[in-house]
């Protein structure tokens, strides 16, 4: 449900995202998220915005696959009965940390092979990857297995952080008092 609700929304904005930061490197470019869309929009359709939406799968549904395992195992591991609150709180802090930098680095070939595949400018680039088989054999094989991982380092410095305040604002209460949830630490 809400999983896919994200992919929906977030897979053309990854997008534009990347559209946008590829036209910024061609001078005289006057570019916009809203032109770089209408010209996608324009060439093929609704399905133009949605590039890459599988892989965007792929790396999300692994993504949460790994992560809230990890959380739960490393919650079950770390807290002890006597430990107060903010020990938990921060137990819980560090757990989801480490979850969630470890489940960046291991999908960090989807969201490449994603990148690749959206990496076209209307009008100028288009991809070269006939889908996410033959993105992965390219970039093997152009670049080596390493190339599956370029960015891991800062994508796991940006997902760490970002998911241990998530989970500790969760720790602390959030969803309990939102939506009555009996807690769970």
């Amino acid at each position: 449900g809400a999983g896919i609700c994200q992919i929906v929304i977030t897979t053309p904005m990854e997008l534009l995202k990347i559209q946008l930061q590829l036209a910024s490197q061609m001078p005289g470019n006057k570019m916009t998220a809203v032109s770089i869309a209408r010209k996608l929009f324009q060439e093929k359709g609704l399905k133009g915005l949605y590039k890459g939406t599988v892989c965007t799968a792929l790396r999300d549904v692994t993504f949460s696959c790994v992560y809230f395992p990890m959380v739960s195992k490393g919650i079950q591991h770390f807290h002890q009965p006597d430990d107060d609150n903010l020990t938990k709180f921060f137990k819980t802090l560090f757990v989801a940390c480490v979850a969630g930098a470890g489940a960046a680095g291991i999908v960090t070939p989807f969201d490449v092979v994603k990148t690749r595949i959206q990496t076209v400018i209307p009008g100028i680039q288009t991809s070269s990857y006939s889908g996410i088989p033959d993105a992965f054999k390219k970039i093997i094989a152009n670049e080596g297995f390493g190339a599956l991982y370029k960015g891991v380092i800062p994508r796991m410095s940006v997902i760490a952080p970002l998911f241990a305040i998530a989970q500790s604002v969760y720790f602390i209460g959030v969803a309990q008092y939102l939506f009555n949830v009996p807690n769970i630490y």
